[in-house]
């Protein structure tokens, strides 16, 4: 049996299904996971575009959002506008 390497960027085909697993990422994950996953929501997106729209290099996209990179949060925050994305906060519920 030939099995294929699971690649989460080939699921996230729709801007709710983006949503979902940001949200999800950021509600029970670390920073690091966060960066990771706005990378693969990149990749489904495609860098070439997110390169185009944030004004960085694609070598510099893939090395700011790979795992364990500490990018800037300039850097982030054009990635998110280019996917699409914002940052809201809402007060914490206990």
């Amino acid at each position: 049996m030939k099995t294929t390497r699971f690649d989460i960027a080939d699921y996230l085909d729709s801007n709710e299904m983006i949503a979902e697993y940001l949200n999800t990422v950021l509600a029970e994950g670390n920073e690091s996971d966060v960066i990771t996953a706005i990378g693969h929501i990149a990749k489904s997106i495609g860098m070439t575009k997110i390169a185009q729209e944030t004004g960085l290099s694609r070598p510099s996209l893939y090395k700011a959002l790979s795992d364990g990179a500490k990018p800037q949060f300039e850097t982030i925050i054009k990635v998110l506008r280019a996917i699409g994305g914002q940052i809201q906060i809402k007060p914490r519920t206990t």
